[in-house]
């Protein structure tokens, strides 16, 4: 995305019916053209005072009334994108806002692309991009809890603590120069293996960074949670137990289920994709086979997987399948049926799993697997309101860092400086990736495509 000097105009509220709706400008001719359609309703009104709202109405260039609004004002540099700005509040009809970015665009204004408010934001220094980042993920939180998680970053802790980093890296490369730049000269410098408790200090706190997202970031991108068992096991009828309605389709005939069926639900502030799979079991039918083959897929790619058996059957094939697929961390034994029979299955003395008992008819002990599935997913850590969590890009910056430190320990003793400094070099410009100190076009591009037109 070009870094354009043009004004741009897009509706930023979302699409449908509402009670307001707003049509926001950036750019130098940005008030020339919200004057141009505005007539404000006080007498001597000249031009609008900054950061204060104006009642009047505007109208189309053909002097049709279009609608009465609220206008805003915020002058460069202090708006969201850093250049001026202008949003037009009016009634939030879908006709109306579009009668009204039509007049912008005629005025000369272009139509902004995805996320190009807050692309002018980060090229005016309004943001790094870390902070960019958390708005698309402020705006897409998917639960009350993935707020905080987005608000941290968004407030400049992620890029204070990246920022940090990097000068720590940076006071250590200023060593390795000086030994290089002047080998000969009787200077203080720290012999390689003395500045090891510093890289392994910084290296620590890239690692605890890492933990902070495989931990949580499922807050904001959802976990996978995916039923399997053999055909009548009762997994439709967990689901619906879980999603607190009938989605699945409950009989006694074997085969009921012959394709995945999905389903999001907010497990106390943790957003689940809940996946009813194909029972398992021999079949001809070209269709079920096609399900059946669906169903493992997802286990493989799955968070966490609920392995379902029916209270009177006995240990399969099929259950020892499922464990071969996926680690044993990753599933929860739920024996169902528990309305049927009381006594336990002799099979479980010699299963590894802790069972969870319950029925999913009754819901007797549903309260258990629900907890289950929370210790499982996001274990019993700190509140994740304290963590700093990177996102997946970041992450992989990190990772890539801590990499190269971890090279840089190995031969800290073995090598010669100016050789050590390209490992360090790689870690620090990875850390300003974070940021966007140092980025590509093609980074930005896939970073701010992903946002709503109008942010």
């Amino acid at each position: 995305m070009e870094h354009q000097k043009d004004t741009i105009s897009a509706i930023v509220t979302p699409l449908g019916q509402g009670g307001v709706g707003i049509i926001r400008l950036s750019g130098k001719e940005s008030l020339n053209i919200a004057l141009r359609l505005f007539k404000s309703s006080q007498k001597h009104f000249t031009s609008p005072k900054p950061y204060r709202l104006h009642h009047g109405h505007v109208y189309s260039t053909q002097g049709e009334l279009l609608d009465e609004v609220l206008l805003a004002y915020m002058p460069e540099p202090g708006s969201y994108t850093g250049e001026d700005v202008v949003e037009i509040n009016c009634h939030g009809g879908p006709a109306i806002l579009q009668a009204l970015l039509e007049e912008t665009l005629k005025l000369g204004a272009r139509l902004a692309k995805p996320g190009e408010f807050t692309y002018r934001a980060f090229l005016n220094g309004k943001l790094d991009l870390t902070q960019a980042e958390a708005v698309a993920e402020l705006i897409s939180a998917p639960t009350k809890k993935a707020i905080p998680l987005a608000q941290q970053k968004l407030s400049g802790l992620l890029k204070e603590k990246i920022s940090s980093l990097r000068a720590n890296l940076e006071e250590i490369k200023q060593h390795f120069c000086l030994a290089v730049d002047f080998p000969e000269e009787e200077l203080e410098i720290l012999p390689p293996t003395q500045l090891s408790p510093q890289i392994k200090t910084i290296l620590r706190e890239i690692q605890e960074l890492i933990t902070n997202y495989e931990q949580k970031h499922i807050y904001q991108d959802g976990a996978l949670v995916v039923l399997t068992g053999r055909v009548n096991a009762g997994k439709s009828s967990l689901l619906n137990a879980l999603i607190g309605k009938e989605r699945a389709l409950v009989t006694p005939i074997p085969g009921t289920t012959r394709d995945y069926l999905e389903e999001g639900i907010n497990l106390k502030g943790l957003p689940v994709r809940l996946v009813d799979t194909a029972g398992l079991r021999e079949t001809q039918d070209e269709v079920e086979n096609l399900g059946l083959k669906r169903g493992w897929e997802l286990l493989k790619q799955c968070d966490l997987c609920l392995l379902l058996i029916d209270i009177e059957e006995d240990w399969s094939e099929f259950e020892d399948k499922v464990l071969e697929s996926i680690e044993q961390e990753k599933i929860i034994l739920v024996i169902n049926k528990i309305d049927k029979a009381e006594t336990k299955p002799l099979w479980l003395n010699q299963c590894k799993l802790e069972p969870i008992f319950l029925s999913a008819k009754t819901g007797k002990n549903l309260n258990l697997l629900t907890e289950q599935i929370l210790k499982k997913l996001v274990g019993q850590q700190k509140e994740q309101q304290s963590l700093l969590v990177p996102n997946l890009r970041q992450k992989i910056c990190l990772q890539q860092a801590q990499e190269e430190l971890e090279k840089l320990l190995q031969n800290l003793s073995q090598l010669p400086y100016d050789l050590l400094s390209l490992h360090l070099d790689v870690a620090i410009r990875k850390l300003a990736e974070i940021t966007g100190e140092i980025t590509t076009e093609e980074t930005l591009e896939a970073i701010f495509s992903r946002f709503c037109i109008g942010k």
